[in-house]
């Protein structure tokens, strides 16, 4: 029906709070499968997506307290859709305070979203008596699961035990700082506009943000990507304060020579973030060469979007004869696949989805990967060696054991571990550095001469 001239349009109604709930408990139950909440949220519904996502986080960074109490309030694991459904109900009600709904609600619509699924329908019941249990008992269920650390810090044992023998002095610091919400971090586009001119910009438009290292603004108020202005038009792309030292690291006072433009690799290169910074940051020939064909899409999608030109090769980063045309390169970016246990509270997901094995795995490739590259690396040339992960295994114990091993390989000034809550020498590299960033590791090496 057309609206009448002069009509006020009204703002589509969000989608009640049963049909978030049930979005979340089924993205849920995906990642209880082994998807990752990436794969699990594009199952559900557009118009719900957002919701479900902010549901699904909420729940996510309070598993281990969820489990544990879940575990005393029933005798045996319901189907997984029930379980999927009453863990939802009972990680939003772990909040507290920061609780999104107030608790006589949120159990409402739950026991609704119950009655509205038919695999859920049967145990609508059971599902309101176990979480009205839990608010009668709270404070006494929260004393008795507590006393496991998994529900404690809401982080494997494994996870626990590990950051413990890396961290001593911090890791009850750095297991609360990766539960927290990420603020929404943006590195602007130096090819097409000035940082203070985008400020300007959404200062202009009510949207405030803070400068944090040389090319980065983060919101005060985190907003979809698709609404921050610039963003299309490629001014600007999202990227955490940390991941953005990146290219400044590595191509910071290279020279190629007068005429003559760095030959840079990008490895593992997807989604592309990284690679659009490279760009960005200096007059340089990047191939970004990474295995998964949908992945190097988007580092096209990308390009396209900021109107940056790279040499994008599908291929295994390690098997150099498949790829490599024999000329050497200035500088090497080797991001390297890690168990990502750095960036946990922007994928709360992480946790469930990794194993302590995985971390052996991933150690040996990372081995395999610098061992590859280092000789397509020129005399004088760079190699800076990142990974978006906490463990000490996947950043210094890696750095140190390579070293040993090359005798060319030199250590320039590196940021090293980066560590969530744990104040680093961030400040030493950058006049504003940021109060909140990413785990992360960096080395940067330099390939001698033989004869050195």
């Amino acid at each position: 029906m057309m609206q009448a001239q002069g009509a006020v349009a009204l703002a589509p109604l969000a989608p009640p709070l049963w049909r978030q709930l049930l979005a979340c408990s089924a993205a849920l139950q995906s990642v209880l499968d082994g998807r990752n909440h990436s794969q699990a949220l594009s199952q559900v519904a557009t118009p719900l997506r957002p919701a479900a996502q902010a549901l699904l986080f909420a729940v996510l960074r309070h598993w281990g307290a969820t489990q544990g109490i879940r575990d005393l309030l029933i005798k045996r694991a319901p189907s997984p859709p029930v379980d999927a459904l009453l863990c939802t109900g009972l990680g939003l009600l772990l909040m507290g305070k920061e609780a999104m709904y107030p608790a006589h609600t949120l159990v409402s619509q739950l026991v609704e979203a119950a009655k509205h699924h038919p695999q859920t329908r049967a145990q609508s019941a059971f599902i309101n008596a176990c979480v009205r249990r839990f608010l009668r008992e709270e404070n006494a269920l929260r004393v008795q699961a507590f006393q496991s650390p998994t529900a404690q810090w809401n982080f494997p044992a494994w996870w626990i035990k590990r950051v413990q023998n890396d961290y001593p002095a911090h890791w009850q610091i750095i297991l609360l700082a990766s539960q927290q919400a990420a603020p929404m971090t943006l590195r602007v586009n130096r090819q097409k506009i000035s940082r203070q001119a985008l400020q300007q910009l959404w200062h202009s438009q009510g949207v405030l943000s803070d400068a944090v290292g040389a090319d980065g603004l983060v919101l005060r108020q985190a907003k979809a990507v698709q609404a921050v202005h610039g963003f299309a038009q490629g001014l600007c792309s999202v990227q955490d304060a940390a991941a953005q030292l990146a290219a400044p690291l590595l191509l910071h006072g290279l020279q190629a020579g007068e005429g003559v433009r760095l030959q840079v690799l990008d490895a593992c290169a997807a989604p592309g973030g990284k690679t659009a910074h490279l760009l960005e940051y200096a007059d340089a020939q990047v191939w970004a060469v990474d295995i998964d064909a949908q992945r190097c899409e988007r580092i096209r999608e990308n390009m396209q979007r900021l109107g940056l030109q790279a040499t994008v090769v599908c291929a295994d980063v390690a098997d150099t004869p498949a790829w490599w045309s024999g000329q050497l390169f200035d500088a090497i970016l080797l991001d390297a696949p890690c168990t990502a246990s750095g960036i946990v509270r922007r994928h709360p997901d992480i946790p469930l989805l990794r194993r302590d094995s995985d971390l052996t795995a991933l150690v040996q490739t990372q081995r395999q990967l610098l061992l590859a590259l280092w000789p397509l690396l020129k005399p004088g040339g760079r190699l800076l060696y990142c990974t978006c992960s906490v463990f000490r295994d996947e950043g210094q114990g890696q750095i140190d054991s390579f070293l040993a091993r090359n005798t060319q390989a030199a250590l320039l000034p590196s940021p090293g571990h980066l560590i969530p809550g744990v104040a680093s020498n961030l400040a030493g590299l950058l006049d504003n550095a940021a109060d909140s960033h990413d785990g992360f590791f960096y080395a940067l090496l330099e390939k001698r001469c033989a004869d050195v």
